[in-house]
């Protein structure tokens, strides 16, 4: 076969995620920027709070692209490479790969459609954030 099927976040479920994001980050009283790429890493919506440092524009976005990349939260990497100095601080600095919370991956019926990532509060409230946007496509169409 030449080709095969893949699916993606669609644009009114990314906008869904930034929505949400943006809620939970006023409940706890934080700005955020947040990233949603698609299942290759392409973005697909990004936005940013008034008053969240522009730093977290990149932040954000890297842990995007580490969620999608690896099917994984950010925050499941640095308990499974601590004891790996080479990994530590060879590959994560090179890759660019964020190895704390902020980066969540979205699956759709068991398929990675996208991820999300959060810059702008600690590493808990961004994971808290990007999980509590993740609700915003559960059970509706992507």
């Amino acid at each position: 076969m030449n080709t095969f099927e893949k699916r993606s976040i669609g644009i009114g479920a990314a906008q869904r995620i930034i929505e949400a994001a943006f809620r939970e980050a006023d409940s706890l009283g934080i700005k955020v920027a947040v990233t949603v790429v698609d299942e290759s890493g392409g973005l697909k919506a990004f936005g940013r709070q008034d008053g969240a440092a522009l730093i977290n524009t990149r932040s954000s976005q890297s842990k995007a692209h580490t969620a999608v990349g690896f099917g994984l939260p950010t925050r499941a990497w640095y308990p499974m490479i601590k004891d790996d100095p080479a990994v530590l601080h060879g590959v994560v600095g090179a890759l660019d790969v964020v190895i704390f919370g902020g980066g969540v991956p979205l699956k759709v019926d068991g398929h990675l459609v996208g991820a999300v990532g959060v810059g702008g509060g600690s590493h808990e409230q961004d994971h808290q954030v990007a999980e509590a946007a993740t609700r915003a496509i559960e059970g509706a169409p992507a």
